[in-house]
């Protein structure tokens, strides 16, 4: 008998698996015991004042107060005097496809009054033999974002042209240009 504690106190219990089976049985003790005092469970028993109808926390006769608001966009916001929106991405596009023949300084001289600085300096050394389209093949289509942001979708020969136009001081110019191959 004496060996055997001995062997349980230097060996097993000295192991990983002694402490887990150690804690197993302890866990089990407890969870015995606590169903011991507790007494009999009633199936039935429960939430005594179970809602019949779903919780809801919001009010369905309030007003939308999602972050995506459905009304209608705002309507771009233009100095006066200065050219719209429509006018200036059509200007855009067409010094964007003329460029055919000229070098890149001469491309760029074309296209820096109606870009941000950020997009000139971004375009600065690209080739303009390297556009990818040749003409136009419908309207500029605009999307109204804020009234200093406006999206204008412009079809071409092979495919579509999306810039974004900005409008920090009633200005608008060109800050983003993104082909798409149809």
């Amino acid at each position: 008998m004496r060996r055997a504690i001995e062997f349980l106190l230097t060996r097993v219990l000295r192991s990983r698996l002694g402490v887990a089976l150690g804690i197993g049985v302890l866990v089990l003790g407890v969870i015995g015991a606590a169903r011991l005092v507790s007494g009999p469970v009633d199936p039935s028993a429960g939430l005594s004042n179970r809602p019949d109808r779903p919780i809801t926390t919001v009010d369905p006769e309030a007003g939308d107060d999602g972050v995506i608001g459905t009304g209608a966009p705002p309507s771009p916001v233009t100095r006066p005097g200065a050219p719209k929106p429509e006018q200036v991405a059509d200007r855009f596009v067409g010094a964007w496809l003329g460029g055919r023949g000229m070098t890149s300084d001469e491309w760029l001289a074309t296209i820096r009054p109606l870009a941000t600085p950020i997009l000139v300096e971004k375009m600065t050394g690209a080739n303009p033999a390297g556009v990818p389209a040749q003409r136009t093949t419908g309207p500029t289509t605009l999307r109204p974002r804020t009234e200093s942001l406006v999206e204008a979708l412009v079809p071409l020969d092979t495919g579509q042209l999306r810039l974004e136009l900005v409008a920090p001081e009633g200005r608008w110019l060109v800050d983003v240009v993104d082909w798409e191959r149809a």
